[in-house]
């Protein structure tokens, strides 16, 4: 899929208030505006126009839009996310899903689904079932992406402590390339894949993103970037010290269509 816009939320004020498992300490909110107007700006060098919303301090999370939605060609499901505190991030970005113009379809409670947790590879979604998308929301999305004529799998995470969400362990790159990081399960669909293994001492680095030519990828991990360079990807480089401090990464911080 070739990407035309995206959909950021600036970090609020509150930001450091936010849920996090990181040991790293609270975030430098001038260095994560700084780190998020970067962002914004690679996003625009790949081509896309980018809708930035303000920041919403009533959800000091809201800066992750990535986890309110999953956007296809052909429908957008609002999430239902798995922290109560992140619930009604979704009503606050509902007037940007519905101005997408394509169908609008709901995760319904006791499902729960954060976006983290749906990987895209060429219309396979890949769905996580994990602390935040339980199961009763995992295949209420498989169903709506599968009545859309699209595949789902559901991988089971709950065994990988380590990874908050699918996507801090998987990638698409297009090409059937996969991005896979250390503790990762491994389920038979993943065959057929070119897996582009991440080494453990820099498993962050799996929260990459491809957006069209490029890829964009979190500094400071020399060689999952040398590896993705030698297969021909074109790297940009963005610092994510802030963000990872409260288990964010690359592909949480927009929607892109």
């Amino acid at each position: 899929m070739r990407f035309s816009r995206a959909i950021v939320r600036t970090p609020g004020a509150n930001f450091a208030h936010g849920l996090t498992s990181a040991a790293d300490g609270p975030p430098d909110l001038d260095r994560a505006l700084r780190q998020h107007a970067h962002y914004c700006e690679a996003l625009r060098e790949c081509g896309l126009t980018v809708t930035e919303l303000p920041a919403e301090t009533r959800y000091p999370d809201g800066t992750f839009v990535e986890d309110t939605a999953i956007i296809t060609e052909t429908v957008v499901i609002a999430t239902r996310p798995g922290a109560a505190t992140r619930v009604g991030e979704v009503a606050a970005i509902e007037s940007a899903l519905r101005s997408i113009g394509r169908d609008l379809c709901q995760i319904e409670a006791p499902g729960t689904l954060d976006g983290g947790d749906v990987c895209d590879a060429d219309g396979h979604f890949f769905i996580g079932v994990s602390a935040r998308t339980n199961e009763e929301g995992a295949r209420q999305l498989a169903q709506i992406l599968e009545r859309h004529a699209y595949r789902a799998t559901l991988v089971d995470m709950r065994g990988s402590p380590a990874l908050l969400h699918l996507k801090s362990g998987m990638a698409y790159l297009g090409a059937r390339q996969l991005v896979i990081g250390p503790g990762l399960p491994q389920i038979a669909e993943l065959a057929g894949y070119e897996r582009i293994c991440v080494e453990s001492a820099e498993a962050y680095a799996a929260n990459c993103v491809r957006i069209n030519a490029r890829v964009l990828v979190a500094a400071g991990y020399p060689n999952f970037s040398s590896t993705l360079r030698a297969r021909g990807h074109s790297l940009l480089v963005l610092d994510m010290s802030e963000f990872r401090k409260m288990d964010g990464g690359l592909s949480c911080l927009s929607l892109r269509l």
